[in-house]
């Protein structure tokens, strides 16, 4: 009797985690999706240019699937055709050196390849002018994803996403913003 009140203890505990953990996750993907009016998101890729003072300029892209993070498909970018601090030059190199080695995956038919996973939502560190870059580097490449900034307000914080030329606020404390 006690091993069972036990057993139902912990698969209550449990439950509840995982309730709070998939609203987290799951939960704030379909917060996106809503805001975007997008459905089915899968794979995100974020992307983001770092530099020094100008000097040694890197982009980064993180991926969340299933709105957890999948670490393994992290990658950098270390800049190498862009001389200075241009951090719209910086990302269509970076945009475009993901895409082009992720269409060569296809290509060679590595479909398991990291880069050949492509991302049902592209998110730009930035607003119109990052999205702008982004869609067109996917337009010359012939790929068709979804592209979506982040605004910052004066303080450099999020304040909502930039979709289809309009800024959508987002709440702050929602666990959508939060991903």
């Amino acid at each position: 009797e006690l091993a069972r009140k036990n057993a139902h203890l912990v698969l209550n505990t449990d439950k509840e985690r995982l309730k709070r953990e998939e609203g987290r996750t799951v939960g704030a993907v379909k917060e996106i999706e809503k805001l975007l009016g997008l459905s089915d998101i899968v794979r995100m890729e974020a992307f983001d240019i770092s530099n020094t003072s100008g000097f040694a300029s890197v982009g980064s892209m993180v991926v969340y699937e299933k709105g957890k993070p999948k670490r393994s498909d992290y990658r950098k970018f270390k800049i190498k055709s862009v001389q200075g601090p241009d951090d719209y030059a910086s990302m269509e190199e970076v945009l475009a050196r993901r895409f082009k080695h992720g269409l060569d995956e296809l290509e060679e038919g590595k479909e398991l390849g990291s880069f050949a996973a492509f991302p049902d939502l592209i998110l730009m560190d930035g607003g119109k002018g990052q999205v702008n870059i982004a869609l067109e580097v996917l337009e010359k490449l012939q790929i068709d994803i979804p592209v979506c900034g982040m605004v910052k307000d004066d303080n450099h914080r999020t304040r909502g996403l930039f979709y289809n030329n309009v800024e959508i606020p987002i709440e702050r404390n929602s666990e959508g913003f939060k991903l």
